[in-house]
């Protein structure tokens, strides 16, 4: 009987999320979705991921409420399996783009919140359950975390945003560092300008910015295309590794002069 998979995708009933869940549903994981709330959107995407032939819960919550963590997992897990996977995906933007000088704490402290310190503390939560119980060697388990390529980018107008996104690459690095003897991988991905909601109000202005050479494919990526990315490291698609840092950002951050 071949082993159960299950994947908990954070921030997962749109873009990259969904673009995630359904590739990992592809596979042949059961799913977990989340969003901050109960709505429309998850609903449709639950749909998306049942017609592929898998198991598939909603877990809506805010991932930033770290009190919320276990109670969540314990739900998911009773419904799809113990969790082979995690994807913490869930991010915000800066509360305003500006001067880096009018930066408020209010929106550094927005971003930090969800960008870093819910993705080290669920990863804590759901590290700890893989490492307590025992586990199928045969069986690839992995947290897969979404930061960006603005941790290692300069945005001069969202600073904290930045600041968010190099915290969270480096929490990939701790917890790889700390998950590698377990046999639990752990990787950083950091896309480059997607088309998602998130990017929807810039996207026009970065579509013409990549077609000037701003990237050296002259053209946005789609939450498919991470989603694919994120799903072949979450099964072990590149196997012998941890800890790396996979930028599918159509070679922007490529240092030109």
């Amino acid at each position: 009987m071949a082993a159960t998979m299950a994947a908990f995708v954070t921030g997962s009933s749109r873009g990259i999320g969904l673009g995630a869940a359904l590739d990992l549903a592809g596979r042949g994981y059961n799913i977990a979705l989340n969003c901050r709330k109960q709505n429309d959107e998850i609903d449709a995407a639950a749909d998306a991921v049942a017609k592929l032939g898998v198991k598939v819960v909603k877990a809506p919550f805010s991932v930033a409420d770290i009190d919320l963590h276990d109670a969540a997992v314990d739900r998911i897990e009773a419904e799809i399996g113990p969790l082979t996977t995690l994807v913490n995906n869930a991010g915000v933007g800066a509360l305003s783009r500006g001067d880096l000088l009018d930066a408020t704490p209010e929106s550094y402290d927005h971003v930090m919140g969800i960008n870093a310190r819910a993705m080290f503390f669920l990863s804590q939560a759901v590290a700890k359950r893989m490492v307590a119980r025992e586990r199928d060697p045969d069986v690839y388990h992995s947290i897969v975390n979404v930061s960006s390529v603005s941790a290692v980018t300069v945005s001069e107008n969202r600073g904290e945003y930045c600041a968010s996104k190099a915290a969270a690459a480096m929490i990939s690095q701790v917890f790889a560092v700390r998950l590698g003897r377990e046999n639990i991988h752990v990787f950083d991905v950091q896309p480059g300008l997607i088309e998602t909601d998130m990017t929807a109000k810039v996207a026009d202005v970065y579509r013409e910015r990549a077609k000037e050479g701003l990237t050296l494919m002259p053209r946005l990526g789609t939450p498919a295309e991470i989603g694919k990315v994120i799903g072949t490291l979450a099964s072990g698609g590149i196997p012998y590794t941890t800890g790396q840092v996979i930028r599918p950002d159509a070679g922007l951050a490529v240092p030109r002069f």
